[in-house]
């Protein structure tokens, strides 16, 4: 029993150091191994063994990619200050975990003092518009140079993206006015346009109706000249001349629109002369007035040939 008892620690610190020499690397990572201090081996994912108490884990690095956000602020062209977020993204070479492990000591600095470095170099040289648009320009050249420096140290920027923009709150106001006005004169223009193509439109629509109306006042009269020449051939055929014919059309239309009258109760229209004596003298003075027109015409008609013999 007193043998086991001293027996008992001395297996049981054999079973720790056992244990311990055992360790597991998980996957997408790089286990650096140091033995008294020194720099031994990288191991890989998967079930390891080391030496006990002679070598040791001095690190892990991640192989995964790795992104690192930088805030720099600087100034425009134009002298406006603006804050630009830059977004780096990167990972350990698998083949240079040592100089990754080794060489930096602290990587995040270093990237972040590129960063600084390239962004404050290229935004100075752009108007606060510009820095919008070549925003893609900005970060190729951060991956530019982060490449070239970083890849010594065993690592690779995969990308570099400029993920925001941010001037200062007075600046925005003053680019969100300008926006603002410029809608609103994009705006007046097709306001404007709009009411020039109405009132295009119709003046249009007028111009066909009074060609319409005029059209259909056209047809009217000829219509009405057509049946006063139909009327006329038939008061012929029976004795009446032409310009007895035309007076007694006249005074017909004469009672018609007498007649029109009359039929509406709430006209306050009146007709003079509208006495039954008044149609009587109008149609003899209208029968006057032909025959004198047709005697004038003959005497011109004969006074032109004579003209002409002569």
């Amino acid at each position: 029993m007193s043998s086991f008892i001293i027996w008992f620690p001395i297996i049981l610190i054999g079973l720790v150091i056992l244990l311990s020499s055992f360790f597991i690397v998980k996957q997408q990572t790089a286990v650096i191994v140091e033995r008294f201090g020194r720099f031994q081996s990288i191991r890989n994912s998967g079930l390891q063994m080391k030496i006990p108490l002679v070598d040791r884990i001095s690190g892990r690095v991640s192989l995964k990619i790795q992104q690192l956000d930088v805030i720099v602020e600087t100034k425009t062209l134009d002298d406006v200050f603006v804050k630009l977020k830059v977004s780096v993204q990167y990972v350990v070479i698998r083949d240079k975990v040592y100089d990754a492990f080794y060489k930096l000591e602290y990587p995040h600095e270093q990237i972040t003092s590129y960063v600084f470095d390239v962004v404050r170099a290229e935004v100075p040289k752009m108007k606060l518009d510009d820095v919008f648009v070549k925003k893609d320009d900005i970060a190729i050249a951060v991956k530019t140079e982060l490449q070239d420096a970083m890849l010594d140290y065993g690592y690779d920027i995969i990308k570099t993206l400029v993920t925001d923009i941010d001037p200062d709150a007075q600046v925005k106001a003053a680019m969100n006015r300008i926006n603002a006005s410029e809608r609103e004169k994009i705006a007046a223009q097709f306001e404007g346009d709009a009411a020039r193509i109405l009132i295009v439109e119709k003046a249009k629509a007028e111009a066909e109706s009074k060609r319409l109306q005029g059209q259909g006042i056209a047809d009217q009269r000829r219509e009405i000249a057509r049946g006063l020449e139909e009327s006329v051939e038939v008061l012929n055929k029976v004795g009446i001349n032409s310009q007895e014919a035309s007076a007694l059309i006249v005074v017909t239309q004469h009672y018609d629109t007498l007649q029109a009258i009359g039929e509406e109760t709430n006209t306050n229209l009146i007709l003079l002369p509208n006495s039954p004596q008044a149609g009587s003298d109008m149609l003899n003075n209208m029968v006057a007035s032909f025959t004198a027109s047709n005697q004038i015409g003959e005497a011109m008609k004969k006074q032109n040939n004579r003209k002409k013999d002569s």
